[in-house]
């Protein structure tokens, strides 16, 4: 990335007591005071994006968004974090609740609900910038397929923690009608699911992998285990409401836009439903990504509890196993009621 130009906000003084001050607030406003800044940050609404993606998306030179991004750092309005090689920008984690927090999450709802006149074309951008990220994703496990187990092993195999997931679904106080595994991998927790569960439908957008949770689907038999292929957001008005279980196991770090899959299960859970994220806590292995064909480094508990939060789900049990190869596994529940 090419160096930041100058830009006219200078850093923001350190927050009052209450987490809010005078100045803070006209940094911010000043930073928000451009139709391509608002654009920019409505944009990270949707999810993490890197330099070159938001060029994409809002059709504009990397030294321009550089110089955008800059500001709107330095007012305390964007964030960003290292994935391997590659920086990502995305809104900053309201976990806390003092005034400053209150005051942006507050400004960023209303700029999610403005309608701009350029949202279709940007609109239909960010959908290639997701579909290709998908595709990668899709080409890496079909061209992985057969070494699928090997490779995950080198971060945690379903050996060292499918146990006390196992153990988790038997103490959930849910309905057991019907669950919903995206994206199973070769199946490993799909027997565990058919014994609690009614009718399991397991749904992956890699063919490939598709075919490997059927032929254990065949071999054990599981008789209330069905395949379909797709992503969360193809099937939620087919399945509106109809799963009191969906599972994400060891399937965020893959996913294009985390974000969106807690938006899609919200639409698919009962009233009484429960989402179960299985995945890393944010780590800084930068081989992943390369070797494992993860799109994100983990992710931090903060993270899924807001996005959770934000698409109506409320925060339930959560466990945590450490591994002795340094990686970190966290086990969230997320209940719609």
């Amino acid at each position: 990335m090419p160096a930041m130009t100058q830009t006219d906000v200078s850093p923001v003084a350190a927050p009052a007591r209450n987490g809010l001050n005078a100045e803070q607030i006209a940094h911010a406003c000043k930073a928000l005071g451009d139709p391509l800044r608002l654009a920019i940050v409505q944009l990270l609404g949707r999810g993490s994006f890197g330099v070159l993606e938001l060029c994409e998306l809002l059709d504009i030179k990397q030294s321009s968004m550089s110089h955008h991004l800059k500001i709107l750092a330095q007012a305390r309005l964007v964030s960003n974090q290292r994935e391997g090689n590659s920086i990502f920008y995305r809104r900053p984690l309201l976990a806390s609740h003092d005034r400053w927090t209150q005051w942006l999450a507050t400004t960023l709802a209303t700029l999610d609900a403005l309608n701009d006149p350029q949202d279709n074309v940007v609109e239909q951008r960010l959908q290639q910038v997701l579909a290709n990220r998908a595709a990668a994703c899709a080409e890496f496990f079909a061209r992985n397929a057969a070494a699928f187990k090997q490779q995950q092993d080198l971060i945690a195999s379903y050996d060292q923690y499918g146990e006390p997931l196992e153990r988790l679904i038997t103490t959930m106080d849910t309905p057991t009608r019907r669950a919903l595994e995206i994206g199973p991998g070769e199946g490993a927790f799909l027997p565990a699911l058919a014994r609690r569960f009614d009718q399991v439908l397991a749904l992956d957008i890699s063919a490939p992998m598709l075919q490997k949770a059927q032929q254990r689907i065949d071999q054990q038999p599981l008789d209330n285990v069905s395949c379909q292929l797709g992503d969360s957001s193809a099937i939620t008005e087919s399945h509106r409401h109809q799963f009191d279980l969906v599972v994400a196991n060891m399937v965020l770090h893959h996913v294009p836009a985390p974000k969106t899959i807690f938006a899609d299960v919200a639409r698919l859970l009962t009233d009484d439903g429960c989402f179960l994220v299985t995945d890393l806590c944010r780590h800084q292995q930068a081989w992943a990504r390369e070797s494992c064909g993860d799109l994100w480094l983990g992710f931090e508990p903060d993270d899924l509890t807001a996005w959770a939060v934000e698409s109506g789900l409320n925060e339930g049990q959560s466990q945590y196993l450490g591994l002795r190869n340094g990686f970190q596994i966290q086990f969230r529940l997320f209940y719609r009621a």
